[in-house]
């Protein structure tokens, strides 16, 4: 099987009236299904239970996207032991036969894409453009693992030895628990979960409560696909009560993971426990969040600074572990840039309700996410000045408006903590030198971005910025499947490059096997 070359998906764009029809057409349909039902899927079996989830729309939180199931404890065991069972058949098929079902999935993605960027609007808030790129990139996961499967089940050939043939085979792990987050509640969640079973794995798939729906879209589209029963089980829940028992559980061989860095360490921890009855060693791949800081030297192109400041910090009202949520300024800008930023910041921000064409800042995820913000803010205003926002928006959503706090000192908590809201810290530099110090002051190290016109500058911090996502010269958010491996250094995960070129090995063991002539 030869695929051609990947290519990332287009952008749509929404001021073409015929796109935009199309996504009005979308968000109807997905609106006309709201307060629907969807059961826990184990094997062949599709399962209520007495305790529910209730998916609420954050820009309307009186609002019912729907209503998925409970998971119980007893069914983490059944979900897990369907997984292995499908797993003989699964890991037999050839990376052929498994590419074939994913790109059938992939064709269903492309012809739903504007019916699951609505689905986005609804559950978490998102804009059009975010939603619509989110569900590109989904699509580029999908393009991207199918090609380098097929890569690695053709290694490349061992060192010739007299006597002997030499070669190595990648082969599954196993049973795989797959944890994705709410922000990037398509791309990432499909991202993990295509990895996994595209490589030969059968997976336990626990999507985030607040984002649920999205998931049982998935699932749909896997049914239509002809993915055979067990490969990909669908067990939403809540964390506290089946979290832990996945994670323990001894058939679990990997667990793969986006989400805050205080779930992370727990799984990390409770993996690297043996349980009675496992006979190997838990991989974990893990993603927790960041602290991304941006820097403004003082040979930088200001107006480009300030865009990508502002897109980078409130792009989806900054719920991306890769926002940027401060900014290092020098001294000799720090006075315009403030003024750039929040007369560009109250220009290109158009707030409200983002089922509506034209708004592209929404609502945070939910009620305690705004709580916590908030909480953030009012720390805020006591550590630095003020500039912009600080309150909350229309009460009848999870509403944050767009906040800028200026005069912000390097160790303070909104200078360190991870927020993840629309709250930008905009932090005074002496030098350059003084810079790059305080990019590395936090225990994070996910993306960064300087924006200057000096290589030597550039090549200092390509040496010294201490994260796993450089950009110079353009904002710290939207890396490409592909194009920019996404992951973090320190307490931003175990760096595992999604999107990169050596992903998949993350999800298979090398065999090496020998014959004598």
């Amino acid at each position: 099987m030869e695929l051609a070359d990947f290519r990332n998906q287009a952008l749509l764009d929404f001021s073409d009236p015929e796109n935009r029809g199309a996504m009005e057409r979308a968000i109807a349909r997905v609106r006309s299904e709201l307060g629907s039902e969807y059961p826990l899927i184990i094997g062949d079996d599709k399962l209520y239970v007495e305790d529910k989830i209730r998916s609420l729309n954050p820009s309307n939180c009186e609002e019912v996207v729907g209503i998925s199931q409970n998971a119980t404890l007893e069914m983490v065991d059944r979900a897990i032991t369907t997984a292995e069972k499908a797993f003989t058949v699964w890991s037999s098929k050839s990376a052929e036969e498994r590419v074939a079902y994913m790109m059938k999935v992939n064709e269903i993605m492309k012809d739903r894409r504007l019916e699951l960027a609505a689905w986005m609007v609804m559950e978490v808030g998102k804009s059009w453009v975010e939603a619509d790129a989110d569900v590109a990139e989904a699509i580029d996961f999908c393009d991207y693992y199918n090609r380098l499967a097929l890569k690695l089940a053709h290694p490349d050939p061992l060192t010739p030895f007299a006597g002997e043939v030499n070669e190595c085979m990648y082969i599954p792990l196993g049973v795989g628990v797959v944890i994705p987050p709410w922000n990037f509640p398509l791309a990432i969640m499909a991202g993990m979960t295509f990895a996994s079973i595209v490589s030969g794995n059968t997976v336990v798939l626990k999507p985030s409560s607040d984002a649920p729906c999205i998931a049982a879209q998935l699932m749909k589209i896997f049914e239509e696909a002809g993915i055979p029963p067990g490969v990909v089980n669908y067990l939403p829940g809540r964390g506290s009560v089946i979290g832990d028992p996945l994670v323990q559980h001894p058939r679990t061989r990997f667990i793969s993971f986006t989400g805050s860095k205080e779930i992370g360490l727990r799984i990390n921890r409770l993996a690297a426990e043996t349980s009675p009855g496992q006979i190997w060693i838990k991989r974990v791949l893990a993603e927790m969040g960041g602290k991304d800081t941006i820097i403004v030297d003082e040979e930088a192109n200001l107006d480009d600074a300030v865009t990508g400041v502002i897109s980078s910090a409130f792009g989806f009202q900054g719920q991306k572990c890769s926002a940027c949520s401060r900014v290092i300024v020098h001294s000799s800008l720090y006075d315009d840039f403030l003024e750039k930023v929040v007369a560009g910041s109250k220009r290109a921000i158009v707030e409200g309700e983002v089922e509506k064409y034209g708004v592209n800042f929404g609502p945070v995820i939910n009620r305690s996410a705004q709580k916590s913000i908030m909480n953030y803010i009012e720390t805020g205003k006591k550590q630095g000045r003020l500039l912009l926002g600080g309150e909350q928006g229309d009460p009848r959503g999870c509403f944050v408006k767009p906040t800028i706090i200026a005069d912000v000192d390097p160790e303070a908590v909104i200078s360190q903590e991870e927020i993840f809201g629309p709250v930008l810290a905009v932090i005074k530099s002496s030098d350059y030198d003084d810079a790059l110090r305080i990019v590395n002051n936090t225990e994070y190290g996910l993306t960064g971005a300087v924006y200057t016109a000096n290589e030597a500058k550039i090549e200092r911090a390509r040496r010294e910025f201490h994260v796993g996502n450089l950009y110079f010269n353009r904002k710290c958010t939207g890396a490409l499947v592909g194009v920019h491996p996404f992951g973090g250094f320190n307490m931003s995960g175990t760096d595992s490059k999604a999107g990169g070129p050596d992903y998949l090995y993350l999800f298979t063991q090398m065999k090496s096997v020998s014959r004598k002539i």
